[in-house]
């Protein structure tokens, strides 16, 4: 009984997929990005790509940023704006 409620409770943690995507996630989303292909190009690897597409807390670094749209043939400042447009001066 225990482990089964451990999992159903796992799986109530994020009721929709999209709720715990990170914003690179959801641009990687609406752009049907493959992340494999992107570790592929950029050297970065598949956990990590995961680790910055799902997980809040991750710091994406500006060199990653940057291989990562180099592989996405987009330009860096624009994947930055998409990324970070909630951020804005405190005053």
């Amino acid at each position: 009984m225990g482990i089964l409620y451990r999992s159903l409770s796992i799986l109530n943690l994020c009721p929709e997929k999209q709720d715990c995507m990170t914003e690179l996630g959801l641009y990687l989303g609406r752009k049907s990005i493959n992340k494999a292909e992107i570790s592929r190009k950029t050297g970065i690897s598949a956990s990590r790509l995961s680790e910055l597409t799902l997980k809040e807390g991750s710091h994406l670094r500006a060199r990653e940023l940057y291989l990562i749209a180099l592989a996405m043939d987009v330009d860096p400042c624009d994947l930055l704006r998409a990324i970070f447009k909630g951020i804005e001066l405190p005053y």
